[in-house]
């Protein structure tokens, strides 16, 4: 959980206003939902793992009185309940998910909703790995449309390209390609525990993922069905389809899958979108264990912050709230991962600063008197300006300024008081002349 300056919070702001700019464009409206939810709301929609990443907030009052011995002595499962019913939330979808439910007399479908706030999770701080984080999500439910998906990868593309990223890749998968997998392998019913361990093949590599699976149930000719999809594999696109039908050629999910897949490339095709960033990943699972479909997963070659954006199709998060039947999709961009990329590629712009265009500096109280009217003057004129406020030395108001990334100074003197003018000096080139104040005006709104 970290401090953000002004300089930090100039080029964040810059992150959420192209990613806003493009969720707008795309017909997303803007939502919010409290920092807090019930844990029962937020439990077992992200998997164990999740799960045990989520902060607990002690109840109010005296919650030790409702812990007694017997209670004590059953462990953590009968202790919780009664010492935590809230919690800090994991991410946006499943709190969307619940106020998508709450407000379904309200909402008209197919919703289309997005919302910029910050998450919590338990975890160990890392690069790129925060315990406070903000995301983007947008999400749509009420349709099933692989159009959506579709413009999903539209979304992205459009806002790595307004970030000036070149070098990425959106990787692509289907949960049901993923049941169909462990159909083929086997293991039917068993894809939850596939998806956990070869979630983290890109981590631990092939050898610990196997060893893993040998763990949670596999047989060892069911990893050995499993080795061609394991292998690392530069398999094109084109390539992996073709593997993948003959693959899951006796999987009625899986087909149903991989025709998904398709189905939502085709789409790309008529949106314009060519597949140059698009990577068919069948390896790809995400950990949440409430996708069902299309999962997606971003990510920027040569920072080594891991996935910067992901997300995936639900059909039943809204029936656990009471509203069956009602299938969304959506993704989510991190943006502290992003701010991450952008520092370490040096793609931030050199004019995101969002600071004061002009300060007024003075030489005396009368001089002040005056600065305090153009002070107003600029401010009516939409141009972002604020005044030294102590009687000091000019040095010492021009040294505030220089500190400040100001880009211009107004000098009030003698001179100029009894003139009507004012000197502008920009502290880029240090150029000065002196001005009207109409003439100020215009030049600092140029």
């Amino acid at each position: 959980m970290r401090d953000f300056g002004p300089v930090e919070m100039a080029r964040r702001n810059y992150i959420f206003t192209t990613i806003r700019d493009t969720f707008r464009l795309f017909g997303y409206e803007q939502l919010e939902t409290p920092a807090m939810e019930n844990l029962s709301t937020l439990t077992g929609k992200y998997g164990e793992e999740g799960d045990q990443l989520l902060f607990k907030v002690l109840n109010s009052g005296e919650f030790l009185k409702k812990v007694n011995d017997t209670a004590f002595k059953s462990g953590e499962t009968a202790v919780l309940p009664l010492l935590s019913e809230k919690g800090l939330r994991y991410d946006l979808t499943v709190p969307f998910a619940r106020y998508v439910v709450m407000h379904q007399n309200e909402i008209s479908f197919p919703f289309k909703r997005f919302q910029m706030q910050p998450v919590w999770r338990a975890d160990r701080p890392q690069k790129g790995r925060y315990r406070e984080f903000y995301q983007c999500d947008a999400d749509v439910v009420g349709t099933d449309s692989l159009i959506c998906e579709a413009e999903i990868i539209a979304m992205i593309k459009r806002v790595f390209a307004a970030f000036g990223l070149a070098d990425y890749s959106i990787h692509l998968n289907n949960r049901k390609i993923l049941s169909g997998i462990a159909e083929v392998a086997g293991a039917a019913g068993m894809e939850a525990e596939l998806c956990v361990a070869i979630d983290k093949l890109d981590k631990i590599g092939r050898e610990r993922v196997e060893e893993e699976l040998y763990q949670k149930g596999f047989s060892q000719e069911a990893v050995a069905v499993l080795a061609p999809v394991l292998e690392a594999s530069e398999r094109s696109n084109g390539e992996w389809l073709d593997f993948l039908k003959a693959f899951l050629a006796n999987s009625v999910v899986g087909s149903t899958g991989l025709k998904e897949v398709e189905e939502v490339l085709s789409f790309l095709t008529l949106l314009g979108e060519d597949t140059r960033f698009l990577t068919l990943d069948p390896v790809l699972a995400r950990g949440l264990s409430y996708y069902t479909g299309a999962i997606f997963e971003v990510k920027v070659s040569g920072v080594g912050v891991g996935s910067v954006s992901g997300g995936g199709r639900y059909d039943n998060l809204t029936g656990v709230f009471g509203l069956p039947d009602i299938s969304g999709v959506g993704f989510s961009f991190g943006v502290d991962r992003l701010y991450d990329v952008l520092d370490a590629l040096n793609l931030f712009p050199e004019a995101q600063n969002e600071g004061t265009r002009v300060m007024l500096a003075h030489f005396g109280a009368e001089e002040r008197k005056q600065a305090m009217a153009y002070l107003a003057a600029f401010r009516r004129a939409g141009i972002a300006a604020e005044i030294y406020p102590d009687l000091a030395k000019i040095k010492k108001q021009f040294n505030y300024a220089d500190k400040k990334n100001i880009a211009f100074v107004a000098i009030l003197g003698a001179e100029e008081l009894a003139n009507g003018t004012l000197g502008l000096k920009n502290m880029v080139s240090g150029e000065q002349e002196t001005l009207s104040l109409e003439e100020a005006i215009s030049r600092l709104q140029g």
